[in-house]
């Protein structure tokens, strides 16, 4: 039976046993998305990370911990920049810097989305009660902050819930999505340059479903 909780995230390391790991977890993520969870094996994980087998199992003893313990990362990295919004905040600012962090993340680390599609569309397994758990309550404390703001006039009336459910689905399509993309814009690889106007774009068309205008810095 899948743990309700995922581990919140691999515990700080430096030196060499912080090397290694942030290594297996990086090399975890590439085979996780290409080969899916049933297709990875330690041993692929172990050569892709360059190091020997043991290692990867002295740190991770089965396939499951591992593949655990990059959710978590996916997840902490996905969700902080959220976990930082408050309803003191300018309303156009901390969308907009919401928006821009999950950007940035999709363009630097476009596996991570794909490991984390895979897992949706195969049901859940790991995270379904994580999401059931922390991310619902999560997004239940982002949403009162959302409906403060439109009590307040500062921000048009939207559903609160799937306003971030619609910024998940567009910051994440440019990861899950990327053949398709780069097909239909003719291009071989979406640059900083493109990652840049894509994200101005996708920071004006959010904003502009919840009535705001761009700060004037972005």
């Amino acid at each position: 039976m899948p743990d309700a909780r995922l581990p919140r995230e691999a515990p700080p390391e430096g030196g060499i046993r912080g090397e290694n790991l942030r290594r297996i977890l990086a090399a975890a993520e590439r085979v996780f998305a290409a080969s899916g969870y049933a297709g990875a094996t330690t041993a692929a994980i172990a050569a892709e990370a360059g190091l020997p087998k043991a290692n990867v199992h002295y740190y991770f003893s089965t396939k499951r911990d591992l593949y655990r313990a990059v959710l978590a990362d996916i997840l902490k990295e996905w969700l902080d920049p959220l976990r930082q919004m408050s309803a003191e905040d300018d309303p156009a600012r901390a969308i907009a810097a919401y928006v821009e962090a999950k950007m940035r993340a999709t363009r630097d680390r476009p596996l991570a989305s794909r490991v984390f599609a895979n897992e949706i569309l195969h049901g859940a397994a790991e995270v379904r009660g994580f999401l059931a758990d922390d991310l619902k309550r999560l997004v239940d404390e982002k949403a009162a902050v959302l409906e403060r703001w439109i009590a307040e006039g500062r921000m048009a009336p939207v559903d609160s819930r799937h306003f971030f459910f619609m910024i998940w689905a567009v910051t994440q399509h440019y990861a899950d999505f990327d053949v398709q993309v780069r097909t239909v814009l003719g291009k071989a690889r979406l640059g900083r340059r493109d990652f840049d106007a894509v994200t101005a774009e996708v920071v004006r068309f959010i904003l502009r479903g919840a009535g705001l205008a761009p700060p004037a810095d972005r």
